[in-house]
């Protein structure tokens, strides 16, 4: 593995990291001040009168008023007008720096001109759909064969979800068993199938309104990075019949919320081998945002399958797809091409092309410019950026990154689960309370994220877009109730610095209260409060 092909610098100590969310979570919740959250609140009611419109009006003819899951916003969604770069503008023109990036498709920023002046070229001449072959569509799948060797043959999809059932198909009917093992609280769609231990591990059927209860029968979850878990799903399994597949998100479930010590891939790879069982990467965040190569490429690790979204066509629509091993593959073969038991699969819109043609242009760009690295240097300096606030402010809140990946915890909610069911239903209401109120705050100040917990960085964030960022982060998390080291409130006024770090890993900016705009330089040795 070469690292500087990958956003990934150095891999995070993942035994610190959880050592510092069940920190987190032990702890009182540091809910934003009262009087402050109103300030916060504000803003939607006097900045945003538009969007509120437009959305109130919405919720007549579509249910909650949005299409999407990520456009859910508390108080209420906001109306996009304009996106470009590293910014979105609402409809009543307020920017916003973007760090949700469309759910993290767009390594490149948004609206990205070359791309978007090569889509037009082909709409000029072909249109966006014919139902036929195009050029397009072999131009896409050599070039992600060329980028990540174990993609042997491709098949074009519409989305992950998609994707996700296209390659549990193959699977069972390659290796002619039935059931399928998930982490638990990974998301891979939503699929009858695989609405099953969504968002919190342990929670099996939990959110399965509407399905069947034989659709998820031969799914199955097991705790995040629990190999013992999993092996002994696999040594059951053989004795009902076999595992046809392990899917996994190689970061770890929610991109990397819970994340995998660096050889976890490796670990399932093997059992994997022992059992019979195919191992299918979900590679729809992962995929060329973490570098060209993906996940599997960083970790060195080869799947049998590989699910792909999001970045395959740069953000355009109908961005999905399913790549590896040629012989279960071909199991996809259209028309009479199929061999042996053929697995039905099919999408008047998949592989248009437009959706080819943008993924085609979007990949080689991202190759061109580097966009993944660069996309995770901004990351690894938003990450430490937000370390610092936190540590001034001796929050109990926890940021990390995987590259472009950032987290930011400050409720814990992602972390709660069925190993303690009295703190899950005791504080699992409070504490997305308390997320949506972040992911709020944020947005007053002109942050986009992912439901307040996660940010994704773009080649588009430089260093000055993501100095302001912090600036905007500090108003929010400044405004957090926080404790003495020891006993009591440490209140705000005794905040004496803030250290923000410099290109030197050893030197810091300060900034002092009572002068926000007064900006001294601080060495490392001399931190604030002792």
């Amino acid at each position: 593995m070469d690292q500087q092909q990958y956003a990934i610098r150095e891999y995070h100590d993942v035994n610190e990291i959880y050592a510092k969310l069940d920190h987190l979570i032990k702890q009182p919740m540091r809910p934003i001040q009262r009087p402050r959250m109103q300030e916060f609140l504000a803003y939607f009611e006097n900045q945003c009168k538009r969007s509120k419109e437009l959305t109130d009006e919405a919720k007549k003819y579509i249910p909650g008023g949005v299409q999407h899951n990520l456009a859910f916003n508390y108080p209420f969604p906001i109306a996009v007008e304009k996106a470009d770069g590293a910014y979105v503008w609402d409809a009543d023109q307020n920017q916003y720096i973007d760090f949700l990036q469309a759910g993290g498709p767009t390594v490149l920023g948004s609206n990205y001109a070359p791309v978007r002046e090569a889509v037009f070229e082909l709409l000029k001449s072909c249109g966006p759909v014919t139902g036929l072959f195009h050029e397009y569509e072999l131009k896409l799948a050599q070039l992600v064969h060329r980028l990540m060797p174990a993609v042997e043959m491709f098949r074009m999809l519409g989305s992950g979800t998609e994707s996700v059932m296209a390659a549990i198909r193959a699977a069972r009917a390659f290796t002619g068993k039935k059931y399928v093992i998930k982490v638990g609280g990974a998301y891979h769609g939503w699929s009858d199938q695989m609405v099953y231990g969504l968002h919190v591990p342990g929670t099996g059927r939990f959110e399965a309104a509407g399905i069947p209860r034989s659709a998820s029968a031969a799914t199955q979850e097991f705790f995040p990075n629990s190999l013992s878990a999993l092996r002994r799903h696999l040594i059951l399994n053989r004795l009902r019949g076999g595992t046809a597949a392990v899917i996994v998100e190689p970061l770890g479930p929610e991109s990397g919320t819970r994340p995998v010590p660096f050889d976890f891939n490796q670990q399932v790879r093997q059992l994997c081998n022992e059992f019979g069982a195919l191992l299918i990467f979900d590679e729809v965040v992962t995929g060329f945002r973490l570098g060209m190569g993906g996940a599997q490429g960083f970790f060195g690790v080869k799947p049998d399958l590989t699910i792909f979204g999001k970045c395959i066509t740069g953000g355009y629509p109908m961005a999905g797809g399913v790549g590896g091993r040629a012989e279960v593959i071909m199991r996809f073969a259209a028309g009479i091409g199929g061999t042996g038991e053929r697995a039905y699969i099919g999408g008047t819109l998949s592989a248009n092309p437009l959706s080819c043609a943008a993924g085609y242009h979007a990949l080689l760009e991202m190759e061109r410019t580097n966009a993944p690295i660069l996309a995770g240097q901004a990351g690894d300096r938003l990450t430490q950026g937000l370390q610092a606030i936190i540590q001034a402010y001796n929050l109990p809140f926890v940021a990390y990154n995987q590259g472009s990946i950032v987290h930011l915890e400050t409720s814990g909610v992602m972390l709660l689960d069925f190993r303690n069911p009295i703190k899950l239903m005791r504080e699992l209401k409070p504490r997305k309370h308390m997320l949506e109120e972040m992911g709020a705050a944020y947005m007053s100040q002109g942050l986009i994220t992912l439901a307040g917990s996660r940010m994704y960085t773009s080649m588009a964030d430089t260093n000055e877009v993501i100095d302001e960022a912090l600036k905007r982060f500090e108003q929010v998390l400044s405004a957090c109730d926080v404790l003495h080291r020891g006993e009591g409130v440490w209140h705000e006024q005794s905040i004496q610095t803030l250290r923000l770090p410099l290109g030197d890993p050893g030197s810091f900016y300060v900034r002092q209260p009572d002068d926000p705009d007064a900006v001294d330089h601080l060495r490392a040795d001399h931190r604030p409060g002792g």
